[in-house]
């Protein structure tokens, strides 16, 4: 099971935040930790004290710029019209070219979220029907 983890300096509005996309309510395992468990994947959710307990300086909140949290929703744009108010909109849906319609917004902490729906036959084959 894929169970990343991100690092927040507000590990709250963080939480909160994904519970809000994913309509999930995270379990919260200490005050520093909480996950949300999908289907497919786990969601960990860590605050910047809990880096120390690694190496000091090996994560930083707020600093990502290449990776993307996506999830795959049954209709993208419905789920982009209910967040758009709420969130930092990077693009509204919009067919791309490997067969998703997806949108992009950011998470508190700036990392790029998106949403995505297999609309062409390849991508639902490649996805599968949901």
């Amino acid at each position: 099971m894929l169970r990343p983890r991100l690092i927040a300096a507000d590990i709250k509005a963080l939480v909160s935040f994904y519970e809000n996309v994913t309509g999930k309510t995270a379990e919260w395992l200490a005050p520093v930790f909480a996950e949300i468990v999908t289907p497919s994947a786990t969601l960990a959710f860590g605050s910047v004290d809990t880096v120390a307990l690694f190496q000091a300086g090996s994560a930083e909140p707020a600093a990502n710029r290449t990776a993307i949290i996506e999830f795959q929703v049954d209709d993208v744009e419905s789920e982009f019209a209910r967040l758009r108010d709420q969130v930092e909109v990077v693009h509204a849906p919009k067919l791309m070219p490997w067969g998703n319609l997806a949108a992009q917004f950011r998470d508190p902490e700036g990392t790029l979220v998106g949403l995505y729906t297999p609309v062409s036959e390849a991508a639902k084959q490649r996805f599968g029907s949901r």
